[in-house]
């Protein structure tokens, strides 16, 4: 009979209480967070700095370059909450490295974020000059598509425009029942109390009177989105009309009913966030969201612009983004491939169908922008013949223009290449570091966090690339 036992390892949980740890003996060298503090303490941070210089008075801030570069790796390693951040910077050895041994609690590390919003668009242009030096932005397709990323906003503070009418008619009537019922209780405690006087009554009609004024003011901010609605597309009619008389053409088909002014009863408003909008989402119906947009190029999925509107539509974000890229390109100080004569070169600019309009096309063109849009869906395993350029120029319209520029062996070549530039940014943005939801409030404020989800994407694209092909 074989008597032997099998043996571990020696443990001794008392070991780790008793040891002292260096951390920065402990990570390895390449870790991620030494390559940030190294980094971000090179760019320039005035815009952060500056907030701080106006007031002498109170108790000395904490370093500016540790409070970045700390929101900056956790953003990148998927910890976005101010409280799980105060927390890894007492337990986790990398956060430690950069707090040191005086952390700054969750108010501190979330009123930062919140004070600082405008200063990280400048830091996304220093993140996007780096990558510019680094030979990363190379600008033969640019992808443009958006993602819906779900608001800080719940559903169960929502109210309909048509439910408003009647909500609003039932306060009105609690409140004037409640002020009868308070003459009346006012006469019973004036020969009771004397002096004295209960509140009960009161404080319900202050509650219902605070109901009711949040009600207004939410039905008055849908009346006027719809205003601007039907003015803009009254603006939009007219500009279609002029270019078709400009070409002697006229509009066949009935006439087409004016746009309303006044919100469909169905419209929606929501109390925690009054500027997030229903959207549908893939698979997941509809919420509360905010559509998240991003101009990536090809070369090495830097992104180039990164903008957040409240539209669910894309069909007029197009113009927009790609005006916002080429200002962070001339922010950037990176320069525009050039033709052999040194005029600068129409740069690519792929999008799916969401995107196509014949004012957007026109429009890119202008801006020196040479787009590939999809101008409808295409089945899947569908193929499509190819076009020659004589065949693009013999078309008429704009729509058939660029359907026949994507049936070319180049169209098809940038087109597809979309597939991998832009979509998997926001595979990695979602799925690897976990970022699905909005921690902020309100439009200004979402657009910065958006900038600093982005940039860091960036500056993890700068890491693997100086990583694998080092510097001298």
């Amino acid at each position: 009979m074989d008597d032997r036992q099998k043996t571990y390892r020696a443990w001794n949980p008392n070991a780790g209480r008793q040891q002292a740890y260096v951390p920065a003996e402990v990570l390895p060298e390449d870790d991620l967070v030494f390559f940030l503090m190294e980094t971000i303490s090179e760019m320039d941070l005035t815009p952060f700095s500056g907030y701080y210089e106006r007031e002498l008075r109170g108790q000395p801030p904490f370093d500016v370059t540790m409070m970045v570069v700390l929101l900056v790796y956790s953003y990148a390693v998927g910890v976005f909450s101010s409280r799980k951040i105060a927390a890894a910077c007492e337990r986790n050895l990398a956060f430690k490295v950069i707090v040191g041994n005086d952390p700054p609690d969750f108010r501190t590390i979330s009123d930062f974020r919140k004070i600082h919003r405008e200063a990280f668009r400048n830091l996304f242009l220093e993140v996007l000059k780096l990558a510019g030096k680094l030979g990363m932005v190379r600008l033969g397709n640019l992808s443009t598509d958006g993602t819906k990323v779900e608001a800080n906003a719940s559903r169960h503070k929502a109210m309909s425009y048509g439910y408003m009418e009647k909500e609003m008619n039932r306060l009105k009537a609690e409140i004037e029942k409640l002020l009868q019922q308070a003459e009346q209780v006012d006469a019973e405690q004036d020969a009771a109390l004397g002096s004295r006087r209960g509140d009960e009554l009161p404080a319900e009609l202050k509650r219902r009177e605070e109901r009711l004024q949040k009600i207004r003011q939410a039905k008055a901010r849908l009346e006027a989105e719809a205003k601007a609605r039907a003015e803009e597309e009254q603006r939009r009619r007219a500009e279609e009309e002029s270019r078709r008389q400009a070409a002697g053409k006229s509009r066949g088909g009935r006439p087409r009913a004016a746009h309303k002014p006044t919100p469909e009863e169905k419209s929606q408003t929501n109390f925690t966030d009054a500027e997030a909008k229903i959207m549908k989402r893939s698979n997941k119906g509809f919420d509360y969201c905010y559509n998240a947009q991003a101009v990536v190029d090809g070369a090495e999925q830097i992104i180039m612009a990164a903008e957040v509107t409240a539209e669910a539509n894309d069909k007029r974000q197009g113009v927009p983004m790609a005006k916002a890229t080429l200002a962070n390109l001339h922010a950037a100080e990176i320069a525009r491939p050039v033709d052999e004569n040194g005029e600068p070169r129409k740069i690519p600019n792929t999008a799916d169908n969401g995107y196509f309009s014949e004012e957007a096309v026109e429009e890119l063109e202008n801006l020196g922008i040479d787009p590939y849009i999809a101008t409808g869906r295409q089945k899947h395993h569908e193929s499509e013949a190819s076009s020659s350029p004589m065949e693009s120029a013999g078309m008429a319209g704009v729509k058939e223009q660029m359907a026949a520029k994507l049936r070319t062996a180049g169209g098809r070549c940038l087109y597809a290449a979309r597939k991998h530039i832009v979509e998997p940014v926001f595979g990695q943005i979602k799925q690897v570091r976990g970022f699905r939801k909005f921690l902020l409030r309100g439009l200004a404020k979402v657009a910065a966090e958006w900038q600093l989800i982005c940039l860091t994407h960036n500056l993890l694209k700068i890491w693997r690339f100086k990583t694998l092909i080092p510097g001298p």
